[in-house]
Order: structure tokens, then C-alpha cells, then sequence
């Protein structure tokens, strides 16, 4: 019998079992590099706020590189464009996957996330002009409040401790790539200086070559690697930032698997270079760049000054309503409905950690006022302050729906005949059903078993042997 041309889409409903266990291996990696973001930004916060803050300056003003190739850059010159296009190298290869065989490869079901992150890209920027143009600042950052953490909120979430349901973490994930793409076109289109044709010619050509090799099934990291960091140079050189050229790369690898693999080429270099991402670039680039001097009254301007108070109010407020309110929207006019395991609180909380904007939120805040140390640093401070607000909102809202979570989890993982696959996933195998009935035939045995031991204990009798 045909399915109702108008069934209702669930939206936060199961997911299946291969995107189930490719979240669980992703979150586990960036929930470990999550913590370690937290521990480099205490680090840099401690060491900027001592008596060795001239050292914190000099490691991170200090410079090396080939001056002749234009590479002469400092320390945190090098964190945020060197190690970070890692970090979109991989952000790159998720939005592939995501494209092709994730939660956006069907344009129904990609609306929502799209939608949502749109949303909770579009509200903190105006949020953030509204502030700054009533109060007389400059309107350069707008763009700062626009990004989401993903690490930083999978840290967030570890620490907590909250049993979240896979299908909110993928929500939260998905969010996180679009938001990443979004994120990237904002710095290439409006955070792109003068530009160098010829070195951006040639970055082109060199892609051109990376895409070339990768068609031809040519392998060997000797011959990706030099070319990626000649790619990266080129772009950097041309006056486009230079983490460009890692998502375009990313997005290049085939995340689709053929017949005989048991990864595609996109997986196998995503889980190599995924811990480099999480576990050292993106660690040593908040190591080297939330290193600000904070006092009273320093975190008294940010609610004083109207380019920090819309940094602040755009990343708490601004995104939370931004993200819940596209989705709720998109969920209104659309076929799509919520889980009914799940409620809008939660969706509301999930659009709260994603007010956490640390990484990319601090890059574009060091592009948007380039030049002006006071309120790069005082920006940077309010990044800070607004992430806070918006992880500890979050964990509230999450801690109150604790038990829920933990009951929901609990059903996702119960594997009661032990064949390593959930028995939720085998509802409709005939197969699993054969070893459920074997298995409750052998526990109620058991039980009258027992039952028979214990009556003849009663009596004064052995029992059956």
C-alpha cells in the first residue's frame, strides 16, 4: 500500500545506523578536542593576565617564515591562517559528506538546518548593526556574532555531562557545517583585501591540479601535502584569506563509497586529519589569540561600548532567537514535525550553544578591526564573555530535560541480544525477533529456576540440581 502523498516529515527523529555511528566518531574527536580548546583558552586568558603577559606578547609577536615568498608572519599570524585552514580543510570534507551523503543531500530535509542556520546568521549581525548603530559605534563587526563553536559546544556538552539524543547532535552538527560555509563566504567576500591576480591565478591553477590528481586516483601523502601548502600559500598571497584554500580542498575529496570500500577517500583523510584539527590547530590558534587583558573595567565596557555590547547581545541573544525561531518557522510552513519525544525547549536550548562563537568569532573579530589593537582585544573579550553567557543559558536549559535525555539514550543503545547493533535498529527484522523470543525463553527459565531453588529451600529440600 502507497504511502499518503501528505505524510509528515519528523523532524529530530531516529537517525539511521551509519549516520548514527559516524556522529558518535566525529563527537567523540571533537568533544576531546573541545576540552582541550577550553584548557589552551584558560591557558592564554592566565597568561595574558599575569606578570609574564610581556612573554604572552613576544611569543605571539614573534616572527618567522620565508620573508621572500611573503610567509614573514608572527606567531598568531601563523595560528590563524596556518593552522586554521586545517580546521576548515576539515570543515570542507564534513560539508562534502553532509552534501552528498548526509543530513543535506536531500533539499527537503537540508531546508531546515539551512534555514535555521541562515537565521542564526542574519539575527546576530542585525542585532549587532542595530546596537552599534544606535550607539554611535562602528558597524565593521557585524559579521563577528555569526558564528557557531561546534567544538567549544561539544565541549560544553562534555562537561555537563548531558545524555544529548544523537538527533540533536546531529542537528547541532549539521547547523555547525552550514554555519561553517556561511561563515567562509563572509570572510572571502568581505574580509578580502586588495587583491593579487597573478598569485590568485595561480592558487586556481594549483587547485585545478589537486582536483586533477585526486580524479586520477593518484596517492601519496608526499604529493598532496607539498601541494596543499603551495595552494595555501598562493591564496594566502593573493589577498584572499587564506583558509580558503582548505575548504576547497575539503570539498574536492570524494566522500561517496564505491563498490569493495569500506571508506571513501573524503572519510579516511577526515578521521587522519580530524585530530589535528581538533587536537592541536585549533587549540594553539585560542592559545595565541584569547589572550586578553581583562580587569573590572574592561568587562564593565563591554556592556558600555555599543561594538561589544552587540558582540555580546548578537552571540546571546541573537543567535538563540535566530535558530530557534528559523526553525520553528520552517517546521510551521512546511510538512515537517518535532520528534513528539522531543519538545521546542529543547530546540531552544541547542540554539543557545550555538551562541557559542569562540574560534571563527575570534578570527573575524582580528579581521574586522585590523589595525585597532584596544577594540580587537576588546572584542575579542566580549567573544569571550558572550560564549560563556551562552554555554552556561544552554547547560541550564539542557540540565532541566536531563532525565529525558538519559531515558532516550538508554533506548538508542539498549543491545539486549548482544549482536553489537541496537536492538531499536532490528525492530523490523524477523531475524532479531527469533533471538528476542530465544533470549526472554531463556531468562524466564532462569527465573523458574530460581523460583524452584527457592521453594525448595523453603521446605527443607534441595531443590532441582
Amino acid at each position: 500500500m502507497a504511502a499518503p502523498k501528505n505524510r509528515r516529515s519528523v523532524f529530530l527523529g531516529r537517525l539511521s545506523l551509519p549516520e548514527r555511528n559516524y556522529l558518535a566518531d566525529a563527537l567523540r574527536t571533537e568533544t576531546v578536542g573541545g576540552v582541550l580548546l577550553l584548557v589552551a583558552a584558560v591557558v592564554a586568558l592566565v597568561w595574558a593576565n599575569t606578570p609574564l603577559r610581556d612573554s604572552y606578547k613576544a611569543v605571539s609577536s614573534f616572527h618567522f617564515g620565508p620573508g621572500s615568498l611573503g610567509l614573514n608572519l608572527s606567531v598568531q599570524h601563523w595560528a590563524a591562517d596556518g593552522l586554521l585552514a586545517v580546521f576548515f580543510f576539515v570543515a570542507g570534507i564534513e560539508l562534502k559528506r553532509e552534501l552528498v551523503a548526509g543530513e543535506l543531500r536531500d533539499p527537503k530535509a537540508a531546508l531546515l538546518p539551512v534555514v535555521a542556520a541562515i537565521a542564526g546568521m542574519v539575527t546576530p549581525a542585525v542585532v549587532y548593526f542595530t546596537v552599534a548603530t544606535s550607539g554611535g559605534g562602528s558597524t565593521a563587526g557585524w559579521a563577528v556574532p555569526t558564528a557557531t563553536d561546534i567544538a567549544f559546544a561539544l565541549a560544553v556538552l562534555a562537561v555537563i555531562g548531558t545524555s544529548l539524543p544523537s538527533a540533536l547532535r546531529a542537528f547541532l552538527l549539521t547547523l555547525a557545517v552550514v554555519d561553517d560555509l556561511f561563515a567562509i563566504l563572509i570572510i572571502a567576500i568581505f574580509f578580502t583585501s586588495k587583491l593579487n591576480f597573478l598569485a590568485l591565478g595561480l592558487a586556481v591553477v594549483g587547485l585545478a591540479v589537486f582536483w586533477l590528481l585526486l580524479r586520477k586516483g593518484v596517492r601519496g601523502w608526499y604529493v598532496y601535502i607539498p601541494l596543499a601548502v603551495v595552494n595555501w600559500a598562493l591564496m594566502y598571497n593573493s589577498g584572499v584569506h587564506a583558509t580558503i584554500a582548505g575548504v576547497a580542498m575539503g570539498l574536492m575529496l570524494r566522500c561517496t563509497r564505491r563498490e569493495g570500500e569500506a571508506h571513501s577517500p573524503g572519510e579516511h583523510i577526515e578521521h587522519l586529519v580530524r585530530p589535528v584539527s581538533a587536537g592541536l590547530a585549533v587549540p594553539l590558534f585560542a592559545l595565541f589569540s584569547a589572550g586578553v587583558a581583562i580587569s573590572g573595567g574592561a568587562l564593565s565596557d563591554i556592556f558600555h561600548k555599543p561594538e561589544t555590547l552587540g558582540v555580546f547581545l548578537g552571540l546571546v541573544v541573537g543567535k538563540a532567537v535566530g535558530v530557534f525561531g528559523g526553525t520553528w518557522l520552517t517546521a510551521r510552513f512546511t510538512r515537517a514535525e518535532l520528534n513528539p519525544d522531543l519538545k521546542w525547549p529543547d530546540v531552544l536550548a541547542v540554539a543557545t550553544l550555538a551562541g557559542i562563537g569562540f574560534t571563527v568569532s575570534l578570527l573575524i573579530g582580528e579581521l574586522a578591526f585590523q589595525g585597532d589593537t584596544v577594540l580587537t582585544d576588546e572584542t575579542k573579550a566580549a567573544v569571550l564573555v558572550g560564549s560563556l553567557t551562552a554555554a552556561v543559558v544552554a547547560s541550564v536549559l539542557l540540565k532541566l530535560r536531563d532525565n529525558k535525555y538519559r531515558r532516550l539514550c538508554e533506548e538508542e543503545d539498549r543491545d539486549e541480544d548482544h549482536d553489537g547493533i541496537p536492538d531499536i535498529y532490528e525492530q523490523g527484522n524477523p531475524e532479531y525477533h527469533l533471538r528476542m523470543a530465544a533470549l526472554l525463553e531463556a531468562k524466564a527459565a532462569e527465573h523458574r529456576r530460581l523460583a524452584e531453588v527457592a521453594a525448595g529451600r523453603a521446605t527443607g529440600e534441595d531443590g532441582p540440581a
